[in-house]
């Protein structure tokens, strides 16, 4: 992988070889930014940068040497992943789990795309309800690991993905080797919350902030890079918000955001009948989902009540909607106005606190969609 497969983030592509060939490249590197953003294309990138044994005068890696052959499909023996996995029933607890034993899972994900969020990985390890972590037993294995000699005597690249999902003895083992690194070896953390990691593993680590990628980049990359018609280009990227992964996820058949738009649709409609009946058959079918999906749906309501509130200022330069968002929008969006908005904000944000704590799904929902009721009036503007 070279740099020419990130989209965007020209500026900090140029900050990363330009700290490696000014000789002045941290031993850990904090990667931060939103989802989508390109923090883990970055880090790879970085990754077979430092890795390769002939890079050209542009940074880019030479593609023809034996490390690049390795890093090609990630197999390099100086490369070592480590991410948040799960434990899967029946494993004894006794096990310290790592990323080895989900080592084939992690390649074929990484084959798939560089953009990788924690729900596509939690899907990848058929995760249900289980909470991805990094244990103990994965700074165990780091240890092992980077106390060997690089194999092809340059760099050795320990590559974190989500390092705020470190459980806290975890946590305090890698300090110890951000304290005494080995030698030559460049740690990359690829962050989305790193206000959850310990204050000393980030005093320890040179902090670079990722933003989101811009709309125009996106739209040229949807052009350039999937074939899409300038005009579908352009409002999926505004809906984007400079995220590839948003922008690659509206372009998929299975997109998850067609569901939650039905089920907002039908909870909408169920609310303003009053139909008792049919809105607890309907937080039922969302009790069923994982919570992290519920949590996902409950989002994109709230980006939808957004919306609706924003059409009513007439501004389509405001607005951020699908052509089917938008259809439904047309006609609903008077009732979303100044007098129930922060209100209804703030009942998503409560059910999305109470799902989180693991409170009983169907309770949680069938009461949301009860009190969502109590806004029919105010929503008749």
């Amino acid at each position: 992988m070279n740099w020419n497969d990130v989209i965007g983030q020209e500026d900090v592509r140029k900050r990363l070889v330009a700290m490696v060939e000014e000789d002045r490249l941290p031993h850990a590197l904090l990667l931060c930014g939103p989802t989508g953003s390109g923090k883990m294309a970055l880090a790879l990138a970085m990754a077979s940068y430092l890795l390769c044994e002939d890079r050209d005068a542009k940074g880019n890696p030479c593609g023809v040497c034996a490390s690049c052959a390795m890093t090609r499909v990630w197999k390099h023996p100086d490369l070592h992943f480590s991410y948040p996995v799960i434990r899967p029933t029946g494993t004894s607890s006794e096990h310290k789990m790592t990323s080895d034993d989900f080592a084939q899972e992690w390649h074929t994900m990484l084959e798939k795309t560089p953009y990788l969020t924690i729900d596509l990985w939690l899907a990848e390890m058929n995760a249900t309800n289980q909470q991805a972590q990094i244990g103990v037993g994965e700074s165990d294995l780091l240890v092992r690991r980077l106390s060997l000699k690089s194999s092809r005597g340059g760099y050795k690249v320990s590559l974190v993905w989500l390092p705020e999902r470190m459980n806290s003895e975890c946590a305090n083992k890698l300090l110890k080797l951000f304290e005494e690194p080995p030698s030559k070896t460049v740690f990359i953390l690829v962050c989305e919350e790193p206000e959850l990691l310990l204050d000393t593993i980030r005093s320890r680590t040179q902090r670079i902030d990722i933003h989101g990628i811009s709309t125009d980049i996106i739209e040229q990359a949807l052009i350039e890079r999937r074939g899409i018609d300038a005009s579908q280009a352009h409002r999926i990227a505004r809906i984007a918000n400079g995220s590839w992964t948003k922008a690659l996820a509206e372009l998929r058949p299975d997109n998850e955001n067609r569901l939650f738009l039905d089920l907002f649709i039908q909870l909408m409609r169920l609310a303003y009948q009053r139909n008792i009946r049919e809105l607890r058959h309907w937080s039922e079918t969302v009790a069923g989902y994982g919570r992290e999906k519920q949590k996902r749906m409950l989002t994109y309501f709230a980006r939808m009540m957004r919306e609706n509130f924003m059409y009513n200022f007439h501004h389509p330069e405001l607005v951020y909607l699908t052509q089917q968002e938008e259809n439904f929008t047309r006609n609903f969006a008077r009732f979303v106005h100044e007098r129930n908005i922060i209100d209804i904000l703030q009942l998503i944000d409560l059910t999305i606190r109470d799902i989180s704590q693991n409170a009983n799904a169907k309770i949680v929902f069938f009461d949301f969609a009860i009190r969502m009721i109590l806004f029919i009036k105010r929503m008749e503007s």
